[in-house]
């Protein structure tokens, strides 16, 4: 399959000269970083997020209704945010 990828001029560059030194084509260096890529990310561990909710009953009342622009804003107050 055909397809157009912009990459910079020097990486292009260095690239050719690599493929010509191993003797291979640029076609094939290219696919063999993007093997190389794809099976480093799949034996990568998924991101996880810990849990950390706490008991409690949600926001207090006078909370309830607040934007989280305002929400934000009370939570770094007099913290320089």
């Amino acid at each position: 399959m055909k397809t157009t990828v912009e990459i910079s001029d020097s990486l292009l560059r260095e690239a050719r000269r690599l493929a010509a030194r191993e003797g291979v084509t640029l076609r094939s260096l290219v696919e063999r970083g993007l093997h190389r890529v794809i099976a480093e990310t799949k034996h990568s561990a998924p991101f996880k997020l810990r849990h950390a909710s706490f008991k409690g009953k949600g926001l207090q009342p006078e909370f309830h209704h607040a934007s989280w622009d305002k929400l934000r804003d009370l939570a770094y107050e007099d913290h320089g945010g």
